[in-house]
């Protein structure tokens, strides 16, 4: 056994363990130094004052040196073990005794025997049955504890299922965190309307620039996502790209193959709140405007590229001469030629091309 030298030992506490034996050359064996995890940046910090400290100078140079007063230093020096580099962490800030759940034996066999008698209950009921029963108080967290101990579901595999779902939906992006700010293309806000025509199911996706008012719309015989996929990437293509995020419901339309497309084209997904609609006020007016204008002149039917060729029509009609309030009695695209530098795609000299044989409208 060769032992370690004061020297190796200096390039131990500098590099890390893992580094320094991966640049020896000689395979050393190392007799009661643990292996320590990576140290954090403060760690790191205070290993130099030790160092330093070692290196012949003074309590007080150390701390001139490095900017720390002398209690600071002796604090981490009295902690200090240069065989265990962890006394240079901070200690955990957590409590050493926390809360325990305080309930008896009592209590939960009581709240066991009614939750199993009334299994559609919930613990708002169960709370007031209790107090009736037992002339006890007690509170409907603890009655939800018990529930969520024991798995006393009356389904528990679709409660579990409810549960992941809750959880997701946590991790979403609400349109309330954005900040919106007044240029084209930031915010394209998407929805869909759901029709019934001659019994059977036909779903327009519509989208609309929140600040520019340039919509689209689309018919598709389905509900899934790579309907809305589909719709994202033509949208995107119409505005040139000019697009920076997203905002949906929360339907599952929007979900899988969207978010894909999401992440390719390189843009950011924001949800509107559960059952909010105001949350998404510009789409939901275009829906009502596409309907009142377009689908109750006898447009409807259940053909879909019928349906998309004449709505191309209405959509040119809504973009290039329908006069818009918000806009000051603009169109969309006189909007954006006079005030956005976002599409400039659009000049002076734009002229409309439509094709009969695509559902797209185009400008040249």
């Amino acid at each position: 056994m060769q032992k370690i030298s004061k020297n190796d030992l200096l390039i131990f506490k500098k590099l890390g363990i893992e580094r320094y034996i991966g640049s020896m050359n000689i395979q050393y064996v190392l007799p009661e130094i643990p292996i320590v995890p990576e140290l954090s940046k403060q760690a790191k910090q205070r290993l130099k004052w030790m160092d330093y400290y070692h290196q012949g100078y003074t309590v007080a140079q150390t701390c001139r040196y490095f900017g720390i007063v002398p209690k600071t230093f002796h604090k981490w020096r009295n902690r200090y073990n240069p065989y265990n580099l962890v006394t240079l962490e901070d200690l955990p800030k957590c409590p050493k005794q926390t809360r325990c759940w305080e309930i008896t034996r009592e209590e939960e066999r009581r709240i066991l025997a009614l939750r199993t008698r009334y299994i559609r209950y919930g613990k708002m009921k169960l709370q007031v049955i209790y107090q009736t029963i037992y002339s006890e108080r007690i509170s409907s967290w603890k009655i939800q504890r018990v529930i969520e101990k024991h798995g006393l579901y009356f389904h528990p595999k679709k409660n579990k299922l409810t549960q992941a779902k809750r959880a997701r939906s946590g991790l979403k992006k609400r349109i309330t965190e954005l900040k919106k700010e007044p240029r084209s293309g930031f915010l394209i806000a998407v929805d869909t309307i759901c029709l019934n025509v001659y019994g059977q199911r036909r779903y327009i996706l519509t989208g609309i620039d929140v600040y520019g008012k340039i919509a689209f719309a689309r018919m598709y015989p389905g509900h899934g996502s790579v309907y809305a996929a589909d719709f994202l990437k033509r949208i995107y293509y119409l505005l040139d790209g000019k697009i920076e995020n997203i905002q949906t419901d929360n339907g599952s339309e929007f979900a899988k193959y969207f978010v894909r497309a999401i992440s390719d084209l390189k843009l950011t997904h924001y949800h509107s709140r559960v059952r909010t609609p105001k949350d998404n006020p510009c789409d939901e007016r275009f829906n009502r405007t596409l309907q009142d204008e377009f689908i109750a002149f006898g447009h409807l039917t259940n053909d879909c590229a019928i349906f998309n060729r004449e709505l191309t029509e209405w959509l040119i009609e809504y973009n290039f001469h329908r006069p818009h309030q918000t806009l000051q009695y603009l169109t969309p695209i006189q909007f954006e030629t006079n005030y956005s530098k976002v599409l400039p795609m659009y000049p002076s000299s734009t002229q409309i091309r439509y094709s009969p044989k695509s559902t797209q409208w185009a400008v040249e």
